[in-house]
């Protein structure tokens, strides 16, 4: 198992989408939560490429809730299994509804929780949470609505503690991820900062584009 760990960061560090996922489904019945989170990764990843079908996507989108799901039934105290069932679970949202989406939301960030709790300096986790609270704190009235009839009090948050979760997350890895930095800045924005929301997205823009979402940024 050690080995094909050892191999799967190697191609994921390459950016070897495609053969790292043909590596780790073939573990796909493993008991090992360390390879099974690796492959709900992977297989998120694959379904992210541009050259994967509408099809394929979805279906690789349902498979790695599955594999992030028994990735945490093997080990509940494994940080990355908490992170990835709850990246996996909003992905399925998108294809469930909103209602659903909104009705997933508390457990999502239970889980981003729970995975920090574990793994304090994860700044990619912090970063998530801090994206949850910006969706919240942005929501639409009309989906607002929908979560009022959906919990007895509906989760809410601001942009102040969106702001926090990504400092937080600078503080824990500085300058780990052009998003972070983009959001920083959109979330000064958001609170009329001008200043600090220039300086943010100035960074964000001098950041050098290591994959394709760095040049969407």
């Amino acid at each position: 198992v050690e080995d094909v760990i050892e191999q799967a960061d190697y191609l994921y560090g390459s950016g070897e989408t495609e053969k790292l996922y043909r590596l780790l489904v073939q573990h796909k019945n493993s008991d090992d939560a360390e390879l099974l989170w690796r492959l709900a990764r992977s297989s998120r990843d694959l379904a992210q490429l541009g050259s994967t079908s509408a099809e394929e996507k979805k279906k690789l989108t349902y498979d790695s809730l599955e594999y992030a799901k028994k990735a945490l039934e093997k080990n509940e105290s494994n940080s990355a299994a908490h992170k990835w069932y709850g990246i996996c679970l909003s992905d399925v949202g998108d294809y469930e509804g909103i209602k659903t989406k909104i009705g997933n939301a508390i457990i999502i960030k239970e889980h981003f929780q729970r995975a920090i709790e574990l793994n304090p300096k994860d700044a990619t986790t912090i970063h998530l949470i801090g994206i949850w609270c910006y969706s919240f704190a942005e929501m639409p009235w009309y989906q607002r609505k929908i979560a009022a009839t959906l919990f007895a009090t509906p989760p809410t948050s601001t942009f102040q503690e969106a702001l926090r979760y990504f400092h937080m997350a600078e503080e824990a890895d500085p300058n780990f991820y052009s998003k972070n930095l983009l959001f920083l800045g959109k979330t000064y924005l958001k609170l009329n900062n001008k200043k600090m929301a220039l300086l943010w997205l100035s960074k964000a823009k001098e950041y050098p584009a290591q994959t394709e979402e760095d040049k969407q940024v």
